[in-house]
């Protein structure tokens, strides 16, 4: 029971890391949007 709690502990820092990885990914690209379109209209 204590290994099933440690393996979806892991599985969930996973999925996070993942989920945080695509986040970074998606602010950066806003704020590149964001900069070209103050910078460059």
């Amino acid at each position: 029971m204590m290994e099933d709690g440690m393996m979806m502990g892991e599985g969930m820092i996973w999925g996070m890391g993942l989920w945080g990885l695509v986040l970074a990914v998606l602010v950066v690209l806003i704020i590149a949007a964001l900069v070209k379109y103050v910078f460059f209209r």
